[in-house]
């Protein structure tokens, strides 16, 4: 297996690395409460995932 002859500089490396960039999540609003959601995901206000109660959330006051 073939192995480098030089050293990559740290300027190559880094433009090779440019488009490693972390993406913002896709968030949407809850069908039932209107609370902002990221896509597949129970809603944490209310408990409903589409359109549907997935789990039981407590009143507590």
């Amino acid at each position: 297996m073939p192995n480098p002859k030089h050293k990559h500089s740290k300027s190559r490396s880094a433009k090779r690395r440019t488009h490693y960039k972390a993406s913002a999540p896709t968030i949407s609003t809850c069908s039932n409460c209107g609370a902002p959601v990221l896509y597949h995901r129970v809603c944490g206000e209310c408990g409903h995932y589409r359109g549907k109660q997935a789990i039981e959330k407590s009143v507590t006051a």
